[in-house]
């Protein structure tokens, strides 16, 4: 009985930690200067990624009341990762509030730009 009740601490504390570094900043954000307004799970100049990921994936609204399929029809996106990579990649501003997002293509290219939206969107999954 004992040896059960220890491996069930040791999993459960297996799983706190798998699922924090699961939510950790990914090299790719810290090398292409992403954690330089964006953080996981706050807002520091641009909005925090769960933020962004929540509103995409529940086709909600950014924090400033913009919903999301409003944003999308605006842009011609047929769909979350196509307008969020052509946002990263072009900047801009308005759907999270007044601070603009500075252009990263060519500077990152279009393949990382399109993973670091895939880690964004597959936040709140």
């Amino acid at each position: 009985m004992k040896s059960i009740i220890t491996s069930m601490i040791a999993a459960a504390g297996l799983m706190v930690v798998g699922s924090a570094l699961a939510t950790d900043m990914p090299e790719l954000a810290k090398k292409s200067g992403c954690t330089a307004c964006h953080s996981i799970d706050k807002k520091v100049v641009g909005p925090a990624w769960m933020d962004v990921s929540k509103a995409y994936n529940s086709n909600g609204a950014t924090t400033t009341g913009k919903k999301v399929a409003d944003i999308l029809a605006e842009n011609h996106a047929k769909t979350a990762e196509e307008w969020l990579t052509h946002k990263v990649a072009t900047g801009g501003t308005g759907n999270w509030g007044t601070a603009k997002m500075i252009p990263n293509a060519p500077k990152v290219s279009e393949a990382d730009i399109k993973t670091l939206v895939e880690f964004v969107l597959g936040l709140a999954k």
